[in-house]
């Protein structure tokens, strides 16, 4: 029996979070079923002083509803990030440059002996779209420029591409451009911003029917399951936060060849909780940040996440 840990969670503002779906709360449940502590903090209520990193943080009780899923179990205190066994950082994109200084903050509070998952260092140097490209050999046909003559290029010769920008989620800005779409030019001087942002294009890949697969690893442990996000039908995305239909089911062969090979590189840089994504056996994203799905995978396929998330803190910190 691991000993109780206590454990700090930096969320998105609280009541904003869907407890019938959210992975954060599902890690947090189960870490207080097994009588550890959880506390909560918010991005911004980090600070550095006399080389301490510290935030306001919360204590709560994890309840058994949907609204609310928690109560308050104590007064927020302003407290070290060292003094926790460790520290979650589990707040949503965008990728911004705040992002990108709590990432420095908390590299500093790695620096002075907390433990921080997944790695300041990691997160921030694994874009979730651009971190596939040292994996070429599980990519689908894929171009990253800036520059509109070369984007059009790859449209010309591929026929049928996706587009999308760097620092998008859920689904946000993707678009689909044949060779022959007459609003290609405008949607690459958007996404571009005049030339003015890089941007990722891919080759359609048909196979976007039977779903956007989540392939989840923890700590170098790959889920048996994925969990397929399904289009709607005129739809090219299959993001839940874009209405796709999600349906968990076991990893094919490709995937799981994907994910076993991954595995241990990721786990070896600090990144506890990874989100692959993966269509028609091409690896299209890394998702680092707040990786999601674990609710999904457990009430259909009864395969236990959030409690392996948990596992392997008890065995990082003991």
């Amino acid at each position: 029996m691991s000993r109780a840990l206590k454990l700090a969670f930096i969320l998105d503002p609280l009541d904003g979070l869907k407890a019938y779906k959210d992975s954060s709360i599902a890690m947090m449940r189960a870490a207080a079923a097994r009588g550890h502590q959880v506390w909560t903090m918010q991005r911004a209520a980090l600070t550095w002083r006399d080389g301490a990193v510290s935030a306001r943080a919360l204590p709560i009780h994890l309840l058994a509803g949907d609204a609310p899923w928690y109560a308050p179990a104590g007064p927020e205190q302003a407290l070290s990030l060292a003094g926790f066994d460790a520290v979650l950082m589990r707040q949503d994109p965008p990728f911004d440059f705040e992002y990108v200084t709590a990432t420095w903050l908390l590299e500093d509070a790695a620096q002075a002996g907390a433990r921080v998952f997944n790695n300041p260092r990691a997160i921030r140097d694994h874009s979730e779209k651009l971190a596939i490209t040292e994996f070429p050999q599980f990519m689908a046909t894929s171009l990253v420029a800036r520059d509109a003559v070369d984007i059009q290029a790859f449209i010309d010769e591929i026929g049928d591409v996706i587009l999308k920008p760097l620092d998008g989620m859920g689904g946000s800005q993707i678009f689909r451009v044949r060779k022959d779409d007459p609003n290609r030019n405008v949607i690459i001087e958007t996404l571009t911003q005049e030339g003015a942002r890089t941007i990722m294009a891919q080759r359609y890949l048909p196979q976007i029917a039977d779903g956007d697969k989540r392939v989840l690893i923890i700590g170098g442990e790959v889920v048996p399951f994925s969990l397929a996000r399904i289009p709607q039908a005129g739809e090219t995305r299959g993001n839940l936060a874009a209405g796709g239909r999600g349906v968990a089911m076991p990893l094919t062969a490709r995937e799981r060849e994907i994910a076993e090979y991954l595995a241990p590189i990721l786990w070896a840089r600090g990144l506890l909780i990874v989100g692959l994504d993966v269509i028609g056996g091409h690896l299209t994203e890394i998702n680092v940040t707040s990786p999601t799905c674990m609710v999904e995978i457990a009430t259909q396929q009864g395969f236990d996440v959030a409690g392996l998330v948990i596992d392997k803190l008890e065995q990082a910190c003991n």
